[in-house]
């Protein structure tokens, strides 16, 4: 079997999601750090294998996978153990929709491009940046705090998508200094995990270049 090799950033949260999968699935890897500051993912020869150059971009099973989301669905299809995404059609639904909040309405909004062209291209201080950034975490989180259990993780027994999205996005809302004193569910919820040790392995700071 050919290896499996992630093209990530240390403090990508796309590629902190794919890193939790990974470990939650006990899926061995070889990690390729691709820095964004220097545009590494811009590089001719992995943007022939990329288009979009981004990262994650997941080399496994003879093939090059990119966009989290698609990424751990293939791998919830292949190694189901244990599923992320439920099969039966309800509860498959209400898990992307909530992990959706994050995958596509907090994260896109937020992420290294955006903000650099707000800054550069818009004009906008630092102050307003970073005011961007904490005005659609804290609409998403306002909705997925409506949306949690009051105990437990999103998944129930054991961890789902929703999880593996909430925990990269709770740490760049530390980052950026969000008050997540309305968000006692999710402040709950992040904790729990973190204590799991799939979780606390893809941690930026476990993974960062040194």
């Amino acid at each position: 079997m050919s290896e499996t090799i992630l093209f990530d950033y240390w403090r990508s949260s796309a590629s902190y999601r794919v890193r939790i999968a990974l470990n939650l699935k006990a899926i061995a890897y070889r990690a390729v750090p691709t820095d964004l500051l220097t545009s590494e993912q811009k590089a001719p020869d992995y943007v022939a294998r990329n288009p979009q150059g981004l990262v994650p971009m997941l080399q496994i099973d003879g093939h090059d996978l990119t966009q989290s989301l698609a990424i751990i669905d293939y791998l919830d299809a292949t190694r189901p153990d244990p599923r992320l995404i439920p099969s039966e059609p309800i509860a498959r639904a209400a898990t992307l929709a909530r992990a959706m909040i994050i995958i596509a309405d907090i994260h896109p909004l937020n992420n290294l491009r955006m903000l650099k062209y707000l800054k550069a291209q818009m004009g906008q201080e630092q102050s307003a940046v970073d005011d961007w950034y904490r005005h659609w975490v804290a609409e998403g989180f306002a909705a997925l705090e409506a949306l949690a259990p009051d105990d437990g993780v999103f998944g129930g027994a054991s961890p789902d998508l929703t999880d593996v999205c909430l925990v990269p996005q709770m740490a760049n809302a530390r980052r950026f200094e969000l008050d997540l004193a309305p968000y006692r569910r999710l402040v709950r919820i992040d904790a729990a995990l973190q204590a799991i040790p799939a979780f606390a392995a893809a941690h930026p700071d476990a993974v960062k270049p040194a």
